[in-house]
């Protein structure tokens, strides 16, 4: 699927820029990791996928599960619980791959659950609460929906710091 970000008016990589436009929505695919629920701008996810077996690629970061080959293409696939320095756990049959796009390259996440796609209007998002600068970097906006909160993740940012992933022609080498 191939999405042209430059047809989205609300930028994907900051949804909290938004929230003052009153009228405008957003789409987002929701998710569970370690018992919260995050959002993802829809235009970034690309598809949806059970586990599959992953190959490990020596001396990548530790959030790094593997890679594996999604249609012929080889992308990297990190774990969202080790990334957020939660506790690791089984994979059971809730547990699914989020393919998204971040940077010109495509990535897993590994997530507890996939809950829906929500519709959630721009000026329920608030900024992210200051919580030190680690917890929140990631958070994009806080948005709230129905008695619930959805922390909106802002992929860039999100592996911006990391280290740098494994390059799957190498592990071909």
């Amino acid at each position: 699927m191939n999405m042209n970000a430059n047809a989205n008016p609300i930028p994907a990589q900051n949804p909290a820029a938004v929230h003052r436009q009153p009228g405008q929505e957003l789409q987002l695919v929701s998710f569970h990791v370690g018992g919260e629920e995050f959002g993802l701008d829809i235009l970034r996810v690309q598809e949806i996928i059970r586990l599959q077996p992953l190959t490990r690629v020596p001396n990548s970061p530790e959030f790094v599960e593997g890679v594996m080959n999604l249609r012929g293409k080889i992308i990297p696939v990190v774990a969202l619980r080790r990334r957020f320095g939660l506790e690791s756990l089984p994979p059971d049959k809730q547990t699914r791959i989020v393919v998204v796009e971040t940077k010109g390259s495509i990535l897993g996440f590994i997530v507890d659950a996939v809950s829906e796609v929500l519709r959630i209007p721009a000026e329920t998002l608030e900024p992210p609460p200051r919580l030190g600068k680690v917890d929140r970097e990631y958070v994009s906006a806080v948005g709230k929906l129905q008695g619930r909160l959805l922390i909106l993740l802002d992929v860039d940012r999100l592996m911006n710091d990391a280290e740098p992933l494994p390059n799957p022609a190498a592990a071909d080498a």
